[in-house]
């Protein structure tokens, strides 16, 4: 949600940020809106100060004059009633609008109306050079007998698969490593639950913009995730927070699912662009003043991460036009697939300001005041995409796949074949 004080104060910010993203957004219009409802705000809570007044006044009369008053005061209610239904129905619709606004921009994201106004800030890690023609992770790990695309297909339908034998292990080899790389960074572990509530996925800013993207669950009313940044974010839905507890670093295992409607055709199947998926993320809770170096130290430590996987990538800074409402910076990290032969998006790393924590109202208090926290988050592995990576960057002439270093300890062997 965004500030309603810095919408009334400057919407001119607001009207130069639905530019910038290329959205289509009636400011002039929701100012009028908030007007009208905040003069029926202060008509109503006059008319119930008159109505307690006038309920005084009742008991101590009595005959005619308090007949006069009994029908005075049904008038009353009756003009209250209407009032607060006019109320609520601008105040749906209000929110509904609201709801829809993006965040403040920050100055260092470039403007642009798409993926193409994303920049590049630098290339990290040798680019493979093969003597050898090149196979895609669907090709090899199916040959090697690490993942099942058929088996999936027919228990669950397209976008699902089986990751067997090593495949199997390799996941789990890049979670420790992972975890263990976040716990000695002062990250909390967490294993979330991956069904939530409505208000979850509105609080972080995912519903109402992207809810054709989710699973429901009819009966219960609830959604599965997309990414545990929801259930992170969410952890201190409510809560004030000593400044001195602050930062508080989370970091959570979960799988997600996504529905991934619209993007049937654009990919190459196997692990990518699959409705259940696996992830470990990273969350921050932070102080205001001190969030953008927060945040660059989170990129930097996203980044450590595939360095020492060994898999050369790109670090993108997204522009206005591809970072989605809640976020007020963020840098994709794209890795090589050689497979593909192209860059893809493996982990995004995103500065949300307050904009999750005004919708889910989290504060921290200090020296007797209170204010919203920063929060900020990252993927520190996407399990699947990485896997793609490490099959395809790591594969050999012989159809066997090298294990990088860092995993050998994990998973105890240095090839799978």
């Amino acid at each position: 949600m965004i500030d309603l004080e810095l919408f009334r104060r400057s919407p001119e910010i607001f009207i130069e940020e639905a530019k910038k993203r290329n959205m289509q957004l009636d400011v002039k219009a929701d100012l009028d809106l908030d007007k009208k409802r905040r003069k029926l705000i202060f008509k109503a809570d006059e008319l119930r100060s008159e109505k307690n007044k006038a309920s005084k006044d009742i008991a101590k009369l009595d005959g005619e004059e308090k007949t006069k008053a009994i029908a005075a005061m049904k008038r009353l209610n009756a003009e209250l009633s209407d009032i607060e239904e006019e109320l609520k129905q601008l105040d749906d619709r209000f929110k509904k609008n609201m709801s829809s606004y993006p965040n403040i921009s920050h100055s260092t994201v470039p403007v642009g109306k798409d993926e193409s106004g994303n920049e590049v800030i630098h290339f990290k890690n040798e680019k493979p050079e093969f003597s050898f023609k090149v196979k895609n992770h669907v090709e090899i790990g199916t040959k090697l007998d690490i993942l099942d695309e058929k088996k999936a297909a027919n228990i669950s339908g397209s976008r699902f698969v089986f990751l067997k034998k090593d495949g199997a292990m390799l996941q789990f080899a890049l979670i420790r490593f992972v975890l263990d790389m976040l716990t000695k960074e002062g990250f909390i572990p967490l294993i979330p639950p991956v069904l939530v509530k409505e208000e979850s996925m509105y609080g972080t800013g995912f519903f109402p913009v992207e809810k054709t993207q989710y699973y429901k669950t009819e009966l219960d009313d609830l959604y599965l995730i997309g990414t545990s940044e929801v259930p992170l974010c969410s952890y201190h839905m409510g809560d004030t927070i000593d400044k001195k507890n602050l930062p508080l670093k989370y970091t959570a295992y979960s799988t997600c699912f996504r529905r991934e409607a619209g993007t049937y055709g654009k990919d190459m199947g196997g692990l990518f662009r699959v409705h259940q998926f696996d992830k470990i993320e990273m969350f921050i809770f932070s102080y205001p003043e001190d969030s953008w170096d927060r945040f660059e130290g989170l990129r930097v430590l996203l980044e450590k991460i595939y360095t020492l996987l060994g898999i050369h990538y790109r670090m993108m800074n997204m522009c206005t036009g591809d970072i989605g409402n809640p976020n007020a910076k963020k840098y994709d990290l794209e890795a090589w697939l050689p497979g593909q032969d192209n860059y893809r998006e493996l982990a995004s790393c995103s500065h949300d300001t307050d904009y999750q924590s005004r919708r889910l109202n989290i504060k921290y208090s200090h020296e007797g005041k209170k204010d919203f926290v920063h929060t900020m988050n990252s993927t520190a592995c996407a399990i699947g995409r990485t896997l793609i990576a490490i099959i395809e960057n790591y594969q050999r002439e012989d159809g066997s796949v090298e294990v990088p270093e860092v995993l050998v300890p994990y998973i105890n062997k240095n090839i799978i074949s």
